[in-house]
């Protein structure tokens, strides 16, 4: 999906909060557009408590099962929305969300990849970091 505008961003994080969102947009373009208009326009959604069930009940709604092995990774939904959270404040509050999202995907946060960087693989993949945080362990995050 193309964010060559805010209401597309809005349109997108709109269809994940009511499940209504085709699982093939849920890409990791998808992902920081939807929590970048989450941070900006409901915080309070971006809780930890929150965005794990509105994800959650998502991929219940995907038919995406939420194991130990699939589905919902706490400690990579926190440490996306910290990097979207502080990402986000570097820029004048009238910044438009797709110039933001353009930006954050063209850093290295960019790649799918990125946590990789702050994580051991084994512990990243962990059933511990995928159902709470879980501190890097290369590396601290930079916000």
């Amino acid at each position: 999906m193309s964010f060559s505008d805010d209401k597309s961003i809005e349109h997108l994080a709109l269809r994940l909060i009511d499940r209504s969102l085709p699982k093939r947009e849920w890409t990791h373009a998808g992902h920081f557009a939807a929590a970048l208009w989450l941070t900006r326009h409901c915080p309070y959604l971006t809780r930890p408590d929150e965005i794990r069930t509105i994800i959650t009940r998502y991929n219940d709604a995907t038919h995406t099962a939420n194991t130990d092995t699939s589905g919902y990774h706490h400690t990579i939904t926190l440490a996306s929305m910290r990097v979207t959270r502080d990402y986000l404040a570097g820029f004048p509050a009238d910044t438009p969300l797709y110039a933001v999202l353009h930006s954050l995907l063209a850093s290295k946060f960019g790649h799918p990849d990125w946590v990789r960087a702050y994580w051991k693989r084994a512990t990243l993949f962990s059933v511990t970091a995928r159902r709470k945080w879980v501190e890097p362990d290369i590396m601290p995050l930079p916000f």
